[in-house]
């Protein structure tokens, strides 16, 4: 694909307009832009593979798998050889949200949590509704859709975990409440349990157990401070089933007892 050049004022594409669609696409589909277009790209494939060249050279992008092209950057694209192509697109302007990520010609990123791939799905399926139906303040509900796209994208590319830790985060954070054992946990994530525990420390820096026990405090703060709960009512609503081990676990994450921080002297430091 040689002869690429950036020549920003023969750009194809509208460069204002919100689009996109839901394509299957057999190996003969290729789209060839020399000289790139006004428009940013989002792709989300659901099944199937298809890729991408630029200057930077060539990426596929697979089921499971977030892609975003860049503005301005001269491509070409399609179906992989041999294979079907079965993704949602975007077109969109562009959106200060772009900055909070790298400056790649083409960024993909695999999405392995579920619930991760289900938020997307459903924010490009929002954008597909929304712009088709050009209801009243459609386009900022567009825009809040590729906005979270783009937030998460953006957060996958700033933190990156093993993708079986980021399973096990994921768990965790959907089963907070939920008695943790590690021996199933592991076995969800296709690690022996010995593994998860050393690997989760090296990448997280605290233990699971840990890990569940700040998520839990912070709820239960949450819960103390703007929802009127008593400590007690607190610490059972997030998951704990003994008070007094909840009591000294918020005491070692804020310096204060629970109820301390609920109803706090006028000179005392809450702390948070």
């Amino acid at each position: 694909m040689s002869g690429f050049i950036r020549q920003r004022d023969v750009l194809e594409g509208t460069g204002a307009a919100i689009f996109g669609d839901h394509f299957e696409k057999d190996d003969t589909y290729r789209l060839h832009r020399p000289n790139g277009m006004r428009d940013w790209l989002l792709v989300y494939t659901l099944s199937g593979e298809g890729y991408f060249l630029t200057p930077s050279g060539k990426k596929w992008c697979g089921a499971g798998q977030l892609g975003l092209l860049r503005s301005g950057v001269p491509h070409e694209y399609g179906t992989v050889r041999g294979s079907w192509w079965n993704f949602l697109w975007i077109h969109y302007s562009g959106l200060p949200e772009n900055a909070y990520l790298p400056e790649d010609d083409i960024l993909i990123e695999t999405l392995s949590e579920d619930r991760i791939k289900d938020r997307i799905e459903r924010a490009f399926r929002n954008v597909l509704q929304d712009s088709r139906d050009r209801s009243v303040l459609w386009k900022p509900l567009c825009e809040n859709a590729i906005r979270e796209v783009l937030l998460l994208l953006a957060q996958r590319t700033k933190k990156r975990f093993d993708p079986r830790i980021e399973q096990t985060l994921g768990i965790l954070s959907s089963r907070m409440k939920e008695e943790i054992r590690v021996d199933l946990l592991a076995r969800e994530v296709g690690l022996s349990p010995s593994r998860l525990a050393h690997l989760f420390k090296a990448e997280t820096g605290r233990t699971i157990v840990q890990h569940v026990n700040q998520m839990r405090i912070r709820q239960a703060a949450l819960l103390m401070k703007h929802s009127g709960r008593l400590a007690v009512e607190a610490a059972i609503e997030v998951g704990f089933g003994n008070y007094n081990h909840f009591a000294d676990q918020f005491r070692k994450y804020y310096g204060v007892t629970p109820r301390e921080y609920r109803n706090p002297s006028p000179t005392m430091d809450r702390g948070s």
